[in-house]
């Protein structure tokens, strides 16, 4: 507790609680409970989910020494960090290794969509019993956005293997924009009015529901009045504000054309540092197309002028991010994630491709208080298992929490009353990973 510096607004609480018999001791314990530490070293989270598991060997773990049917078809690239390689399709990001730390030995048991990414996305191993939080489902329930837009948001979709709010109410859900940022007729669903609907009728239809809210609350008093996914859309569909977060034609065409204008993710990526910048705490920026069992080679050209691969893609939206960031100061108050639900195995299939593999695989993590320029663990040769310093997806959670603010033994409470923390009692921070 010595380490704890008391704020003047601390003091004043101090002297209030006082009377009422409390002391120092109570308030910090208080905060604990709460769940949120004035020591957060980042602000918000824009979280690269790259659906369908990402193959380690192609991306942040390549093996060049080993025999060729590990290697793979693809070379590897000397990064701005000595002696520490990335995919040849990765010159951007090996530029800006600095900023970046990778983690080499995650692992995991669960080598199927769902289980992996339940596990990876909530720290829990899925149970029939229950179906945990997603990490942006409970900063949402705990840090609210002062602003009008959702809390919690999915560029396109959150991904398909889990709801995402678990057993948090549905206003924790992701808020899924739709469409496709690339396009020039992008625009977010649901973020506009119907047909013949316009603002006066829309405030009609509030007013009618909330009285048949309070209306109905007479007869049951434990009904709650006001329906809250109501008033979120009221509030979406009548503001400026809102909708001008979304528009990417506010950006100029040398910065879109940065982020990438090919596979989705580039200007995916530039929404989420836009809905950051206007204090969204959770962004996920979910790609699809991972999931390689045929043909590895395809993520770096998937015909023979097409430079808007996966691969290729992700390097120039993970490095313009890390770059637009920093240089507009927004890197120190923003985590950046980028991981899938697996890694892929060690030997090319008979297909040419990789199949499913959770023993190891790695992710990347830069911003918000991440010291960059490291590499955390390792695998071994063959990039079979974790060599050194194994990390479990609890462990990843917990230290995902940890550089949001927030107590990985907080606890929240299901519909029934349950309380569960947000990362697993055996879960460990991993401590190389926090400034």
């Amino acid at each position: 507790m010595r380490n704890q510096r008391i704020s003047r607004r601390d003091a004043i609480c101090i002297g209030g609680i006082t009377s009422l018999g409390l002391g120092l001791t109570d308030l910090l314990d208080l905060r604990r409970l709460h769940g949120v530490s004035n020591n957060a070293r980042a602000k918000s989270c824009i979280l690269l989910w790259l659906e369908g598991g990402p193959s380690h060997l192609e991306m942040f773990d390549p093996k060049p020494d080993a025999p060729v049917e590990v290697r793979g078809p693809m070379d590897s690239i000397q990064t701005s960090l000595p002696g520490v390689r990335l995919n040849e399709c990765f010159p951007l990001t090996a530029n800006i290794m600095e900023d970046v730390t990778l983690l080499r030995s995650a692992t995991s048991p669960l080598g199927e969509h769902n289980f992996g990414a339940h596990y990876l996305l909530t720290g829990y191993k899925p149970t029939p019993a229950l179906e945990y939080p997603s990490i942006g489902s409970a900063v949402a329930s705990i840090r609210k956005n002062p602003g009008i837009l959702p809390p919690n948001i999915a560029i396109p979709r959150f991904t398909n293997n889990l709801s995402g709010n678990g057993f948090l109410p549905p206003s924790t859900q992701p808020f899924a924009v739709g469409g496709n940022p690339q396009r020039p007729d992008f625009k977010v669903q649901d973020l506009n009015f119907f047909n013949g609907l316009d603002g006066t009728r829309l405030q009609r239809r509030r007013k009618l529901a909330n009285a048949f809210d309070s209306f109905t609350a007479e007869t049951d008093k434990a009904s709650n009045v006001g329906n809250p996914d109501l008033e979120r859309a009221y509030n979406l569909l009548s503001s400026e504000q809102a909708k001008s977060a979304f528009n990417l034609a506010e950006e100029s065409s040398e910065i879109r054309s940065s982020y990438g204008m090919g596979d989705p993710i580039g200007q995916s990526c530039l929404l989420a540092r836009r809905l950051i910048q206007r204090g969204v705490p959770f962004v996920t920026v979910n790609s699809s197309g991972w999931d390689t069992h045929n043909n590895i080679q395809t993520l770096k050209k998937r015909y023979a002028t097409d430079r808007n691969a996966k691969l290729p893609s992700l390097d120039r939206a993970f490095s313009t991010l890390i770059s637009d960031l920093k240089r507009q100061g927004l890197l120190d108050d923003t985590l950046v994630i980028v991981m899938g639900e697996f890694g892929r195995t060690p030997k090319i299939n008979s297909n040419g491709g990789r199949d499913h593999w959770p023993r190891v695989f790695s992710l990347a993590m830069a911003g918000g208080g991440v010291p960059g320029g490291q590499v955390i663990g390792s695998s071994n040769p063959l990039g079979e298992f974790p060599q050194d310093n194994p990390v479990t997806p609890s462990d990843i959670v917990a230290t995902i929490y940890t550089l949001l603010g927030i107590d990985p033994k907080h606890e929240l409470h299901t519909s029934d009353g349950r309380p569960v923390r947000l990362a697993p009692d055996n879960a460990e921070i991993i401590t190389s990973l926090i400034g």
